[in-house]
């Protein structure tokens, strides 16, 4: 019987990894604690709409990358002046409610879009380069 009970495993309990993982428990459960919340909501804002109004145009004008391929998005123009074209009616419609701060942020935004739009259509520079046998 004696030879069985050598051939079986033994089970040695080793309590340091135990504390330790305790221990670094903790340490997480405090850093989460102390950290400033990222994952709050702004309050709604005007801003934040023109915000989001400029991202897509942004978007539409081209230069980001897709995030599951990592390739170029390609300018798609049509987007871009929709979005843009939205920004202004938003100016329009909302003119009478803003505040100078909001009314700032609007016609400049607008403008940089504008400038951006008319960069990537190739207007008012150098023309787009012809495509090759025409």
């Amino acid at each position: 019987m004696s030879d069985d009970k050598e051939k079986q495993p033994r089970i040695i309990v080793d309590d340091d990894w135990k504390q330790q993982a305790a221990r670094e428990k903790e340490e997480a459960d405090r850093t989460a604690r102390d950290a400033p919340q990222g994952g709050e909501i702004p309050p709604p804002s005007l801003v934040e709409i023109v915000q989001m109004l400029a991202m897509q145009a942004a978007i539409g004008l081209g230069g980001f990358q897709d995030p599951q391929t990592g390739q170029a998005i390609p300018p798609q123009l049509p987007v871009a002046k929709h979005y843009i074209d939205l920004l202004e009616l938003f100016q329009q419609k909302t003119a009478a409610a803003v505040d100078e701060q909001e009314k700032q942020v609007i016609e400049g935004t607008l403008n940089e879009l504008r400038m951006a739009f008319v960069q990537a259509a190739g207007v008012g520079g150098e023309p787009p380069a012809s495509p090759e046998g025409s």
